[in-house]
């Protein structure tokens, strides 16, 4: 299959044309935010899945029912991709949602809603190697070729919606105030409970202490890793082949380190600072 057949430009995003089409993106275009729908922005490899699993039991008070009857991409469906319109009137509020969509590309009614965002960011050096291992195994993704290619492509944002620092620019220039809480994924992993109270109280939930550490228990990466509706074993070996990578592969922070020779680290790490040099925010890990 050629590239042009895998993927298509949107905004000058490059997306999969096995998730997304024309029609998928006019459906979140026009989709009508509710003021309590939730929404999680990621860019891509940056805990998304984690937020489908969190999210559910942070709104339901820790009820487990949605994740462990509905597939994750059903439970908390992506704003842009083919399946929120199949399964949207199945959503009961509060609704959850993910997107891998730059700010700019929300939807006018997510602008005049007062509907929440909880932007996940993750060290991009953690993002690219992740990315790596997930074109390997993703049968409806180009072959990433070496790990010396795959950089260069990543850093050229010639990967799935684009570059990684344009992304983090577009949700820290945003003018939502209250409605959006920042979190890391490497926060997630030193302290999930801790995490997830921050949640909690940013969406108004006030969960009990037992709740959130039952939880943190029901989300950690062990748990997730042997759920068959989170670890994606329900999709065909055709398009994710967990033989070359498991989807869940390690869940760590820091496995850039076992990737990176001294020479790629510097590339990598110029690029981003070069990218990021004019920018007020700054960022909570050392790219060295």
């Amino acid at each position: 299959m050629s590239s042009e057949e895998m993927d298509f430009l949107y905004h000058g995003l490059l997306l999969p044309r096995e998730t997304h089409s024309v029609e998928s993106l006019k459906f979140a275009d026009e989709f009508t935010f509710k003021d309590d729908d939730v929404v999680a922005a990621t860019y891509p490899k940056t805990g998304t899945i984690w937020m489908q699993e969190i999210l559910p039991l942070v709104l339901s008070g820790g009820d487990l029912t949605p994740i462990q009857t509905i597939p994750n991409w059903d439970r908390v469906p992506w704003l842009e991709e083919k399946r929120l319109a199949v399964v949207v009137d199945k959503l009961t509020s509060p609704r959850a949602m993910v997107t891998h969509f730059p700010y700019h590309l929300m939807p006018p009614s997510f602008h005049a809603s007062k509907a929440k965002v909880i932007y996940v960011m993750r060290n991009p050096k953690d993002v690219m190697v992740s990315s790596y291992y997930f074109h390997q195994m993703a049968g409806f993704l180009k072959d990433p070729g070496t790990f010396d290619e795959f950089m260069d492509t990543f850093l050229e944002g010639k990967v799935l919606f684009g570059k990684w620092t344009d992304h983090v620019k577009s949700w820290r220039h945003t003018e939502l105030g209250d409605r959006i809480l920042y979190i890391t994924y490497e926060e997630m992993v030193q302290d999930l409970p801790a995490a997830l109270r921050t949640m909690s109280d940013f969406l108004g939930r006030n969960l009990s202490e037992e709740v959130i550490q039952k939880i943190a228990e029901h989300c950690s990466f062990k748990a997730m890793k042997v759920n068959t509706m989170s670890n994606f074993n329900l999709v065909p070996k055709v398009l994710m082949d967990s033989d070359k990578s498991p989807f869940l592969r390690k869940g760590v922070v820091g496995d850039w380190r076992n990737h990176f020779n001294p020479e790629q680290l510097a590339k990598f790490t110029s690029v981003i600072r070069k990218e990021l040099e004019n920018e007020s925010f700054s960022l909570p890990w050392s790219l060295d």
